[in-house]
């Protein structure tokens, strides 16, 4: 699968297939595809994550062993739906509490209210995912329940009673200021603090609960802390900002080491008219991974090294680096 067809996947985003051809999917409880069904598709080496639409103007259909995607009745790409281990292929990916206090308008997330699972739900989908033997990585976010200094206790907890199993770990959660510390203490490999946007007129419009420039100096002192190539952001695309915004947001954190994940924005109904999401298209999601591919070998960064969260899963963006052919 070329990259030019990765991207226009990703900018259409869904597929109507026949559920009975899914396998194993879960619905996701983070981020703006909350709520949702969504699979993993897998053509080669490169995989995408889509929703399942019986609107969507791709069509699937099985050949043999292949599922077939189809745009106005000729092939895109050709591969098999992959199973998850837990939100991802390869991760067991878990998301602590499916609340939120906060309010971004992008995001479902507080206004589907879900459950906060205990430690020991968290701990026994671990192992579980372990005995499959598919565990490459743990790796845990969530949203926020009472406080991020609540999140980050129960995170430690959870680090605490899983990292007998050796594996990398990766932890995407709500920054505080002693987050970095505690977390490198409990041996976690990799950080994502994310930033949303670094548009900041459109950051205080859409993330008006929360402050960008203390989520930065996180971000920064991460960088210091764990090392090169082990803290990451994602960073929508489609809030209205203009890709001069970008290539600026872009810059800002590649200078403090930090690799930008560039995902695309996507529509929920429950936030219906209180915030403008444009999906971006094939050309502009090619335009800005190319940039941010130049970027960040320009600060000598790898978007393809990271072993935990959304980079190594590649699902639901294009990686400037894993998903491009080394010219």
């Amino acid at each position: 699968m070329k990259p030019e067809i990765k991207a226009e996947l990703l900018a259409i985003g869904s597929l109507d297939i026949e559920q009975s051809l899914l396998g194993k999917i879960t619905v996701p409880t983070a981020g703006p595809g909350a709520g949702k069904t969504a699979f993993f598709f897998r053509s080669g080496n490169q995989r995408v994550r889509l929703a399942l639409n019986k609107e969507s103007p791709l069509k699937a259909t099985e050949e043999g062993n292949d599922i077939v995607i189809l745009k106005d009745g000729k092939e895109l790409a050709r591969g098999q739906i992959e199973d998850e281990l837990i939100h991802c292929p390869d991760q067991a990916y878990i998301n602590m509490t499916e609340k939120c206090i906060y309010d971004c308008k992008f995001c479902p997330v507080p206004k589907l209210n879900g459950k906060v699972k205990t430690i020991e739900e968290i701990t026994e989908l671990i192992g579980k995912a372990n005995a499959s033997g598919k565990m490459k990585a743990i790796s845990i976010t969530s949203g926020v329940d009472e406080s991020t200094e609540k999140e980050l206790d129960r995170a430690l907890e959870v680090i605490d009673a899983v990292k007998h199993y050796n594996v990398p770990i990766g932890v995407a959660i709500y920054a505080t200021p002693d987050s970095n510390k505690r977390l490198k203490a409990a041996g976690v490999d990799e950080i994502k603090y994310n930033v949303e946007t670094m548009d900041r007129p459109i950051y205080r419009e859409v993330c008006g609960d929360q402050d960008l420039e203390p989520i930065l100096d996180a971000l920064r002192e991460a960088v210091e802390m764990f090392g090169k190539n082990k803290v990451c952001a994602n960073f929508i695309i489609g809030l209205g900002e203009t890709d001069e915004s970008v290539e600026r947001g872009i810059r800002e954190l590649t200078a403090i080491g930090v690799v930008p994940i560039l995902r695309p924005a996507s529509k929920h109904p429950l936030r219906e008219g209180e915030v403008f999401i444009e999906r971006p298209s094939k050309e502009r999601l090619l335009k800005l991974t190319k940039l941010l591919r130049e970027v960040l070998d320009e600060y000598g960064l790898r978007a393809d090294t990271f072993k935990t969260m959304c980079l190594p899963c590649t699902g639901c963006d294009l990686n400037p680096h894993s998903d491009f052919v080394e010219e």
